[in-house]
């Protein structure tokens, strides 16, 4: 979807995962902190370097009492920043506030996502308040990834920052930023028990979209996380109900596309190092009449790729415009790589916009990876 995990530009892609793994995001960034101002006091985020239960309280706190509160996920939100918003803005609603979630872009909701909203509380763009009372920020690692909303931290009475990117810059007067986190939806759920809310199934769903995702299926999730799932399951989550529309279902034409797409992939055996570099290039013609979903999710496949450590799709946006998501196996800090080329991301999944011809983009790839390998 993630994917995600990012994307300053509002029309990429986040990618998941801590991935920015299966439908993750590719967590693209700016350096666009935005200072806070007014009478609320500001909390450092900690980043996951210590105890947030303070953090917590104070987010708990604002949201206990608030009427009026506009979630927003990031730009191409995926399951992590959609689920995460959701989860929140039904716990919120049913308390009696008035709830809006939205995204900056693009204008529809992605399909594979359109089920977790069970009370309506999707808004388009441009029903969201030009200054907000409450503002909630989920899974955003900076105020750039908000993309066309990006404006209403500034305008927003209080705004409450609920991330798990270890590059969030804490650009709310409350931030709630655990690095440790595999995805926001935990970051999420603690606000949930803070609060006191009962877990039940409609909720319990959303989160659990944001994990099995951003964990790609678990995969790397801590002993903790698996005890997390658990939970979830025995709040009446269907595992395979809430995984398959996210995971492992395509239209046909999702086959002919990838027929297509991994045709020309290259593999680049002395790249990176030496530890080899796999990619892929979606064209708009490759990727016409196909969701977004769909496109994400090829760097799932190219990853796969035993001969390298890392792999990169370049997924056209508009004529020579790219969105490009990195991943990596383990020795590769690819979030270093995308930090270079002006994105960020995850350790082992990131990405970030480029322009030019594919070629170019690619050069400028594989000079950055050089950078962060030789480092090493």
């Amino acid at each position: 979807m993630h994917n995600d995990p990012s994307l300053n530009d509002p029309t990429a892609s986040h990618d998941p995962s801590a991935s920015d793994g299966v439908r993750v995001s590719d967590g693209l960034r700016t350096s666009d902190g935005v200072s806070t101002t007014g009478g609320v006091s500001t909390t450092d985020g900690l980043r996951g370097s210590g105890d947030l239960s303070a953090d917590l309280a104070e987010a708990a706190r604002v949201l206990s009492t608030a009427t009026d509160v506009t979630l927003l996920a990031h730009v191409n939100p995926d399951a992590d920043a959609l689920g995460s918003a959701l989860a929140l803005g039904l716990v919120l609603h049913r308390r009696g506030a008035v709830v809006r979630v939205s995204f900056g872009a693009p204008a529809e909701v992605p399909e594979t996502l359109r089920d977790l909203d069970v009370a309506g509380l999707l808004v388009p763009a441009s029903a969201v308040p030009a200054a907000p009372p409450v503002l909630v920020a989920l899974d955003t690692g900076s105020v750039g990834r908000l993309g066309p909303l990006a404006d209403r931290v500034s305008t927003a009475g209080v705004v409450v920052v609920l991330d798990h990117h270890v590059s969030n810059p804490g650009f709310g007067h409350v931030n709630v930023v655990d690095d440790r986190a595999e995805a926001t939806a935990l970051v999420v759920l603690r606000l949930l028990d803070v609060l006191g809310v009962e877990l039940d199934e409609p909720v319990a769903r959303c989160v659990y979209a944001g994990l099995v995702t951003d964990t790609r299926s678990f995969r790397h999730a801590s002993a903790t996380t698996h005890e997390v799932a658990a939970r979830l399951l025995a709040a009446g989550v269907d595992a395979e109900a809430v995984a398959r529309p996210l995971m492992d279902s395509h239209p046909f034409g999702y086959l002919g596309m990838l027929a297509k797409v991994l045709s020309r992939a290259c593999l680049e055996r002395d790249a990176a190092g030496g530890l080899g570099f796999v990619h892929a290039v979606v064209t708009l013609e490759d990727a016409a009449g196909l969701r977004p979903e769909e496109v994400e999710s090829v760097v799932d496949l190219v990853r796969t790729t035993a001969e390298a450590e890392v792999a990169a799709v370049l997924k056209e946006l508009r004529p020579s415009s790219w969105s490009v998501s990195l991943r990596a196996v383990s020795a590769v800090d690819v979030r270093e790589v995308a930090q270079l080329l002006g994105g960020g991301g995850h350790r082992l999944a990131a990405g970030y916009t480029a322009h030019g011809p594919a070629d170019e983009v690619l050069e400028s790839l594989r000079a950055a990876l050089e950078t962060v390998t030789a480092r090493s």
